[in-house]
Formats: C-alpha cells, sequence, structure tokens
C-alpha cells in the first residue's frame, strides 16, 4: 500500500503543480460550486476555489506526503499494522487539502477539525502515557481554535452566505467582520502554536517521525498561516496587525532561545518549527502575504529533509534522542549527515539554498519597513538563535567522539530512506530558486546601507559562534552558574507555558463544567429559591460572626444602626 500510495501521490502532486503554474502565468481563479441537496429552493452548495495559491500549496503538500509515505515503508518496518498508520496518514491529508481547497468557513470547519482529530490519532500511536498527556494537550489546545470557528459561523449568517471570499469588497464598518476577523485570527495561532498556544507543538514529538515530517512540515502547523493569508485583506483593513505582529515576533524569540538549551533532538527541530511561523505570522501582519507564503513553501521543503534526516539517526540509534548520545555521526551515515548539514544551512539562511531566498528577502523588507526598534530586534537577534541551535546541534551530532556503545554498527544503506532523502534534498536546493522566479518574476531591487545588507549574514556568523560557545560551557556552583541555570530552566521549559497550559488552563473549566452541571442537576428552582436563599443567609451569618468574633455589642450597634437607616428611610 506504501508503493502505491506513493505512486499516486507523486502523480497528482505534478498534475496539480502543472496547472498551479499555469493559473498563476494567466492570473486564473476557478470556483467550482457543487449543489449537495434543493428543499423548496433553498440550496445548500460546496464551494471550492482553485487558485495559483491552493494548487501550488496542494502539490507541495502531497510531494512531501508521498515521500513521507515511501519513507515510511522502512522506518515503520516493524509495525504490525502498517496499513492502518498509511490510512491515517492519507485521512490527514486529505482534511488538509480539503482545508486549502475551500473558500467556505463549513467546509474549512470539515478539514480544520479533521486535522485535529487525525493529529490526536497520530500523537497517540505509541500508545503510552507520554503520548496520551500529549495528544490530549494537542487536541484541546487545537479545540480552541475549532470553537472559534464556530461561533465565526454563527456570526458569518450575518451575511447570508458562508463563503468569507465573496465580502472583500464590502467589508467596511462592519462590526460582524471584525469580530469575525478577531476569532479567525484566534483559531490561527491556535493551529500555528503561537504564544500562549505554544506548548503542544513540542508535545505533539510523541508521534511517529514521518508524521512529524509531515505535521510539521506542510500540513497541520501550517494550516493557521495559510488561513490568515486568505483573510490578510481583512487583517490589513481592521488594523489588528500590531498584535499578530508582537506575538508573532515574540515567538519567534522564545522558541530561538528554548532551543538552544534542549537535548531532544526532535523536540529541538519543532522549537524549530514554531520559529519559522512566527516568522511567517510577523511578516504576514506587515502585510506581506505573498512573502509569507513564499517562506511557507521554502519551509516546508527543508524541514521535512530536517525531519528525515533525524528520523534516520533515531532509526540507527536505537531510538534514542538525545544529543549528548550523538557524535561522529558523519562518520558512519555520510548521506544523512549531507541531507542534515544541508537542511540546516537551509534553515539558517546560507546563500542559495532554499531558505536563503525567502529568509533574506524578509530581513530586508524588515529593514525597508517602518517598524520600531524592538521588531527590528526579535526579527534580528531571533535569526541569530536559528543559526545558535542549528549549529549547536551540528556540533553534538557530527563531530567529536561517538558517544553510543562502540559495539553498534550503523546502516546508512536503507534504500526506501536514502531515496526519499535525496528527493527532499533536491528540492531543498533547487527549490528556493525555482519558486523565487515563480512567485516573484518581475525582480525588485532592495537599496539598503551596506551594514544592512550584510546584517543578516553577520548576525548568522555570530548566532554560529554563540551556538559553539554554549556547546563548551562548563559550570561552576557558584552564585552566578545557578543563577544561570534558573534562567536555563526558565528558557528551556518555553517560558513555562506547558505547566500553565496542563495545570492552571484544565482546571479552571472543569470547576466551571462542575459547578455548572451540579446547578442542571439539583435544578435552578432549588439553589436560586427557597433553599438557595436559606443557605446564601446561613453562609451570610457565619461570616458575620467569624468577622466580628460574636461580639454581642458589636452585633447590638450594628442592628440598631440598621434601624436607624430604615426609620429615616420610611419617613423621609
Amino acid at each position: 500500500m506504501c508503493s502505491l500510495s506513493f505512486f499516486v501521490l507523486l502523480f497528482s502532486s505534478s498534475f496539480i503543480f502543472m496547472f498551479g503554474i499555469y493559473y498563476l502565468m494567466f492570473d486564473y481563479s476557478v470556483f467550482i460550486e457543487w449543489e449537495l441537496y434543493n428543499l423548496n429552493g433553498s440550496m445548500v452548495v460546496m464551494t471550492f476555489i482553485f487558485d495559483w495559491m491552493s494548487l501550488i500549496f496542494m502539490s507541495f503538500v502531497m510531494y512531501i506526503s508521498s515521500l513521507v509515505i515511501y519513507y515510511s515503508n522502512d522506518y515503520m518496518h516493524g509495525e504490525k499494522n502498517l496499513n492502518r498508520f498509511i490510512m491515517i496518514v492519507l485521512m490527514f491529508i486529505f482534511s488538509m487539502a480539503l482545508l486549502i481547497i475551500s473558500p467556505n468557513l463549513i467546509s474549512i470547519l470539515l478539514g480544520w477539525d479533521g486535522l485535529g482529530l487525525v493529529s490526536y490519532c497520530l500523537v497517540i500511536y505509541y500508545q503510552n502515557v507520554k503520548s496520551y498527556n500529549a495528544g490530549m494537550l494537542t487536541a484541546l489546545s487545537n479545540r480552541i481554535g475549532d470553537v472559534s470557528i464556530l461561533i465565526s459561523i454563527s456570526w458569518m449568517l450575518n451575511f447570508g452566505s458562508w463563503n468569507y471570499i465573496y465580502y472583500y469588497d464590502f467589508i467596511i464598518d462592519s462590526f460582524e467582520m471584525k469580530f469575525i476577523t478577531i476569532l479567525i485570527i484566534l483559531a490561527s495561532m491556535t493551529k500555528s502554536a503561537q504564544i500562549p498556544f505554544s506548548s503542544w507543538l513540542p508535545a505533539a514529538m510523541a508521534a511517529p517521525t514521518p508524521v512529524s515530517a509531515l505535521v510539521h512540515s506542510s500540513t497541520l502547523v501550517t494550516a493557521g498561516v495559510y488561513l490568515l493569508i486568505r483573510f490578510s485583506p481583512m487583517l490589513m483593513l481592521y488594523n489588528y496587525c500590531w498584535f499578530l505582529l508582537l506575538f508573532g515576533c515574540m515567538t519567534m524569540f522564545m522558541a530561538g532561545l528554548g532551543a538552544n538549551f534542549e537535548f531532544d533532538l526532535k523536540k529541538i527541530i519543532a522549537l524549530s518549527t514554531l520559529s519559522q511561523l512566527g516568522l511567517m505570522m510577523s511578516i504576514l501582519s506587515m502585510g506581506y502575504s505573498n512573502l509569507a507564503f513564499f517562506h511557507l513553501l521554502t519551509h516546508a521543503l527543508f524541514k521535512a529533509l530536517l525531519f528525515m534526516c533525524a528520523g534516520s539517526m533515531i532509526h540507527n540509534l536505537k531510538d534514542c534522542q538525545d544529543i549528548r548520545f550523538m557524535g561522529s555521526v558523519v562518520n558512519f551515515m555520510p548521506l544523512t549527515s549531507i541531507c542534515f548539514s544541508v537542511s540546516s544551512l537551509s534553515l539558517c539562511g546560507m546563500p542559495f539554498l532554499a531558505g536563503f531566498y525567502s529568509k533574506d528577502l524578509i530581513l530586508e523588507i524588515v529593514c525597508l519597513s517602518w517598524v520600531n526598534f524592538l521588531i527590528f530586534f526579535l526579527y534580528f537577534f531571533s535569526t541569530g538563535l536559528t543559526a545558535s541551535y542549528s549549529f549547536r546541534l551540528f556540533y553534538y551530532s557530527m563531530s567529536g567522539d561517538n558517544n553510543f556503545y562502540p559495539s553498534f554498527s550503523f546502516n546508512d544503506n536503507s534504500y526506501f530512506i536514502s531515496f526519499s532523502m535525496i528527493f527532499m534534498l533536491l528540492m531543498a536546493v533547487f527549490g528556493g530558486s525555482f519558486l523565487s522566479w515563480l512567485i516573484f518574476p518581475i525582480p525588485y531591487i532592495i537599496v539598503l546601507p551596506w551594514y544592512l545588507k550584510f546584517m543578516t549574514l553577520f548576525v548568522v556568523i555570530l548566532g554560529s559562534y554563540f551556538g559553539y560557545f554554549i556547546s563548551n560551557v562548563e559550570f561552576s556552583y557558584d552564585l552566578f552558574s545557578l543563577k544561570f541555570l534558573s534562567f536555563v530552566s526558565f528558557v528551556g521549559s518555553m517560558w513555562f507555558m506547558p505547566f500553565l497550559s496542563t495545570n492552571y488552563i484544565s482546571y479552571i473549566p472543569l470547576t466551571v463544567g462542575y459547578n455548572f452541571s451540579k446547578t442542571l442537576d439539583y435544578g435552578w428552582g432549588e439553589l436560586f429559591g427557597g433553599q438557595g436563599l436559606y443557605s446564601f443567609f446561613v453562609y451570610l451569618i457565619n461570616f458575620i460572626q467569624s468577622l466580628f468574633d460574636s461580639n454581642f455589642k458589636i452585633y447590638l450597634l450594628s442592628f440598631i444602626f440598621w434601624m436607624f437607616i430604615l426609620f429615616v428611610m420610611f419617613f423621609i
């Protein structure tokens, strides 16, 4: 079934991509309306949109999915129910495709909820306590976004249709559309894991690595960015951009800082994904939706390759994910090391790789735009942190001595894994330049002073040195080092967001829900009638007695005071 799914998805990807190029060249858009049923003149119609953006994005999703499924043929070799795993992944791809081609909030909700449900099934796939907890955190965090879309669907009834794409021209000064835009921003922040909903994304690493390569490159986490790209005219019109810009930059900064103190290989790459999502959100909020989409596509290419390389290393190290147990992998797994290095350099924005064409353009646009010093600092400092954790990861895994047990023999000759990585490597090298010529056919010249032109390269080199420095730092137990270790515990735990997202956030709704259900069970007449008044006055009397320590003089004085007030009110 793996081979059949691979060929079908690869052929579909090539076919759809050719249509996407054709639609982009001639600026075509096709709307297909499918009438589900007609009852007394009231029609229920399913609408799909096929333009260059939806077709190119869907072709990329299918291309990466085909290689991930082919990769799974060897990575999940010991799985007894491999066909079941492939079917779940295909359901995931179908949900993402439905979300991509939907200009209608109802069909968007079907794809959106499908992504959330199938991602829960994939996160808990290994069926242990850690996976169950991670799956529940993922599902409940994404459920907030589902509820936001449900509320926006009900508010969309004010316009007579759920096809939001028809309302771009006459939405000025509409309170309903302002409220819907706020709800869509909230939904996108939950699905793309922006602060304060960031804790579920590293927890979702409990899923199998092929799933991580698919989820964290082009499907689940990019759904929120893609939805906001579609809603970008409303985002610009109502001036909600400053809010999204601040939260996107803070997410980028937080994830980059946390990845420098993490030792789990997959969690480092997950935090890298979170950092790039913050970059997409922030540049989108500045009004450059095509640039955000461009970075979304290039990021999908090199991030899928990065996860494939991480999966190959974990597979050969007997499921060990701690980078401290790695070392000298380049001597045993040369092909994986080459792909890993190329994808990491592309992530850093090394010139003429896929990530360079989008990331360097974004930073030059930031230099050219009217942003304050805080946003400017967060952009460039986060870029330096990206280079820092990439170089740190390279230092721990590739250099030095092998820290795994020496009798183990590595295997870098797996056909399925090598084939998938080589094809993704070609896209990670050439995909950025090809997409740049395709999406931006007219070359724009960004004229900047030389120190701003070289700022990106300088920040990457400085960040690489910082990554080498923190990899070699040694701690002594003096007061400064203990304070630094407390800072590391704060930063490494994503600013305590996992703790806040589980302990406090889950406690409040459960408590409110319990009290509400108790109200329904007892009946409102009992709680708000005679029994409720009796309980209230008993509580009030006990409170007064505890307040005045049962002092009889104070009781008499207060009684005389209230009688005096009643006497005055009666006669006046």
